[in-house]
């Protein structure tokens, strides 16, 4: 099914047959470059570097602060970056994250966790890296129990998350893309110390679920560099479609829109706007400036039809989008552990379960688990020990246990 090509495409390809044009556009990207260079944190740190270019490559960081709950201290530093990394149609963009490392005098490699957090929200306010220094980062506590092990972890802030424009969300090649450069981005830290060659691990849930199986696909041809012993994800929105459907009027209906304004803000000629009525406008404009616990509640129990004037989702433009952020057509080249709740009443057990099966159909190493208790957020806090234990195997090099 071909899709429409974007708007920016199309005026790229006018550029390039009209010189004038083409003058223009130059004035335009170096207006565009110097509001870029404004922007960027004047306290960058020694890390700065301007003329960076190639995805991950660091162009500021600052200190920043570790706090699985607020004022708790932790053994560690942290620093706060911008990196280069791509959209998921393939141009370069800013993406910012934190690098976390353990103060605790290890010598040689120290494995590297490039962690992908689940849904926290669309607004700048929600990023992890704003949420880190506060102790109010909604995985916190997952994350220390990954440096507690003595492992570094780097978490990517997502496309526009805490950066400007509209936060991706769920639009999974912009995702996996960032969450390999946040990878590479913490071994060019220099303050963080670690080796270019280390040994690295993706992990992730929900959101986070997506984005990581997203790295684990795209390793291979984008990030073949990246030493990538496993990757842990659950959860897993594997079919954006089928989610949407088991959503529609139910308690994650909210997750359809958000879902949507994501999509949108990746993909503009989508022109979500056309599609909503006046209350679905309101509720996707506070979308995009509130975090998940208010997003949760204002648009729960809600049906398609009752916030728009056709369904943008039974659309061939709108379906072809949402199908480039499925996965399951290219098996990760590392070991991968995945799990998923029997009763997860926001991601369906069965799109997790597919999943594992075009992986497994394609050669992947899969090591597929059922949470045979409980539901969706308590299935990432139950598996968590798991997962650390699963990481600590692939990192000494201990045999797999595949069930495909």
């Amino acid at each position: 099914m071909r899709c429409r090509t974007p708007a920016r495409n199309r005026h790229s390809r006018h550029s390039r047959r009209n010189p004038r044009t083409r003058t223009r556009g130059t004035a335009l990207a170096a207006v565009a470059a110097l509001a870029l260079s404004a922007w960027i944190p004047a306290s960058a740190g020694a890390a700065e570097s301007p003329a960076a270019a190639r995805p991950g490559d660091v162009v500021s960081s600052a200190p920043s602060a570790f706090h699985p709950l607020p004022g708790q201290p932790t053994n560690t530093r942290a620093w706060k970056i911008h990196y280069r990394s791509t959209t998921a149609d393939g141009a370069p963009n800013l993406v910012s994250g934190t690098v976390i490392v353990p103060q605790d005098g290890r010598t040689g490699p120290r494995p590297l966790i490039t962690y992908a957090v689940g849904t926290v929200g669309m607004g700048d306010s929600c990023a992890p890296s704003s949420n880190f220094p506060r102790g109010t980062g909604l995985e916190a506590n997952l994350i220390q129990q990954l440096t507690l092990r003595g492992w570094a972890v780097v978490v990517t802030d997502y496309e526009g998350l805490g950066t400007p424009g509209v936060h991706t969300y769920t639009v999974g090649p912009s995702a996996g893309h960032a969450v390999l450069d946040a990878a590479r981005a913490a071994q060019r830290l220099p303050q963080a110390g670690l080796s270019p060659d280390g040994p690295v691990a993706i992990v992730g849930y929900s959101q986070g679920g997506q984005a990581g199986s997203w790295a684990a696909e795209l390793q291979g041809s984008y990030a073949p560099e990246l030493q990538v012993k496993g990757t842990a994800t659950g959860g897993v929105p594997a079919d954006l479609l089928k989610v949407a459907d088991f959503n529609n009027g139910s308690y994650g209906s909210g997750l359809i829109f958000m879902a949507a304004a994501g999509q949108d803000a990746a993909f503009p000629e989508l022109d979500l706007d056309s599609y909503l009525n006046p209350a679905g406008r309101l509720l996707v404009a506070g979308m995009k400036e509130n975090c998940v616990a208010i997003d949760a509640i204002a648009g729960s129990f809600k049906r398609i039809s009752d916030l728009t004037t056709r369904n943008p989702l039974a659309q061939p433009d709108w379906q072809a989008r949402l199908n480039q952020s499925r996965l399951g057509r290219t098996a990760p080249a590392a070991p991968v552990y995945q799990y998923h709740a029997l009763a997860d009443e926001l991601i369906p057990y069965g799109v997790g379960r597919q999943l594992r099966s075009e992986w497994c159909a394609k050669g992947a190493d899969v090591e597929f688990d059922t949470v045979w208790v409980g539901e969706h957020v308590s299935g990432v806090i139950t598996r968590s020990p798991h997962v650390g234990n699963w990481l600590a195997d692939r990192f000494a090099g201990r045999p797999t246990h595949g069930n495909c």
